[in-house]
């Protein structure tokens, strides 16, 4: 069993959570992701290590309520258990001898981009960040990105956070100003991350991304998680979940997320029914 420390609201849809797992955070790198359950007869799902503390023996994911999992997995109190906390799974991010590097971060994505611009700027790597979200009242990370970068520039769909356009725009605007970037890393919607890899095509600069498709077992046995790399079969769980974007199907990706939405959103709809009820 793992204790949770914290429990908190990022904003309304985006929480964070401390979970005491010494074993996990003893080997835990930027990148990693671990499978949870929320109770014995829950489903095993995916989430990024967004921070690690070696010496307390914690681990802090940030998850999204999207659907029944998650939302049981936000009723969650402080000094109750998870069933199970399994990890670290994935290779860790490659961050060794970059100098210059441009981390774009969209929505949720940012949770799994900031502990990586982390770990490049205590390398001594130049870190510009690029961040964007649909609104002001889903920003999450803030001051942790400033704290980390060297440059940040902050996008809003509507404008009523900083800037307003896509972070696309920002990343199109750096290097056209003649910023060089060893590489730029992207990590958010699939959508998003389709067009700053289009973006950068264009310019020649390599481009990493994170991948998150559906995961079951985490080890590569399932098969789930399989995704079109460079035209080759490739497993997010054990050989990512970090690819080359210009390789990566973004298509195919997509369209395979895509499956289980309306199976998610009843979930999600039985869920909140029956913490209503519990309410009540």
């Amino acid at each position: 069993m793992f204790e949770i420390l914290l429990n908190e609201k990022l904003n309304p849809t985006v929480s964070r959570m401390v979970v005491q797992a010494p074993l996990v955070a003893a080997k835990a790198e930027p990148g990693q992701f671990i499978i949870l359950r929320v109770d014995d007869e829950g489903e095993r799902i995916p989430l990024t290590v967004a921070e690690y503390d070696r010496e307390a023996g914690t681990v802090t994911i940030i998850y999204q309520l999207v659907g029944g999992t998650t939302i049981r997995l936000a009723q969650k109190a402080k000094g109750e258990y998870l069933a199970d906390f399994a990890g670290p799974l994935g290779t860790p991010s490659h961050t060794a001898g970059l100098k210059k590097v441009a981390v774009v971060g969209g929505g949720v994505g940012c949770a799994i981009a900031y502990p990586v611009a982390k770990r490049l700027h205590e390398q001594g790597c130049t870190v510009h960040s690029i961040i964007g979200f649909r609104c002001k009242d889903l920003v999450i990370l803030e001051r942790e990105f400033d704290a980390v970068s060297d440059v940040v520039k902050k996008m809003s769909d509507d404008g009523t956070w900083s800037a307003k356009g896509l972070v696309t725009d920002a990343l199109k605007q750096l290097i056209e100003s003649g910023e060089t970037y060893d590489e730029v890393i992207a990590i958010g919607p699939l959508i998003m991350m389709k067009f700053v890899c289009k973006l950068t095509a264009q310019f020649g600069i390599k481009t990493m991304v994170s991948m998150n498709p559906i995961m079951i077992d985490g080890t590569g046995m399932c098969g789930c998680c399989r995704l079109s790399v460079g035209g080759e079969t490739k497993f997010a769980c054990v050989d990512g979940p970090d690819f080359d974007g210009h390789l990566v199907d973004f298509d195919e990706a997509m369209q395979r997320c895509a499956m289980y939405r309306e199976f998610e959103a009843h979930e999600r709809e039985r869920a909140c029914n029956l913490f209503t009820k519990e309410v009540i």
